[in-house]
């Protein structure tokens, strides 16, 4: 459930009798309300010994948002849009075996660091890091 301030209700974001589904919805539903500039409170609800709970969501809490590293110097021969493609496919991959690992929702900390390794990691590094992620949910 998302917390809405400008009605002073939750609304349903998701919902599944599988728990990953609705992490996965969470996660995105986090991002999109962040990159419009908004704060979001999360409760996630589940079953536990025959009654509805809450669990602890760890996107739920509070985070200080950190400034964005600056990315490396270009050099010349380096296409600047190429440059920007290739780093959006790494922070893709990236991201994509985070969320396989389980992890959804991050935290602006989290993307700052996100970000630090796509820029200092090349793409076929990276995506043997999304690989490792990936086999350790499994």
């Amino acid at each position: 459930m998302f917390y809405e301030p400008s009605s002073a209700s939750w609304r349903v974001g998701a919902e599944s009798p599988y728990r990953v589904p609705v992490q996965y919805a969470m996660g995105e539903m986090t991002q999109t309300l962040r990159a419009r500039g908004q704060d979001p409170v999360v409760a996630l609800w589940g079953p536990k010994d025959g009654a509805w709970q809450r669990i602890d969501a760890s996107a739920a809490t509070e985070a200080v948002p950190a400034p964005a590293p600056e990315p490396p110097p270009a050099t010349p021969a380096q296409s600047s849009k190429l440059t920007e493609r290739l780093t959006d496919r790494r922070h893709q991959v990236l991201l994509a075996g985070l969320n396989r690992a389980g992890l959804y929702d991050l935290a602006p900390d989290d993307e700052a660091a996100v970000r630090a390794v796509v820029d200092q990691l090349d793409e076929t590094t990276v995506r043997r890091v999304a690989r490792w992620l990936a086999l350790a949910a499994d």
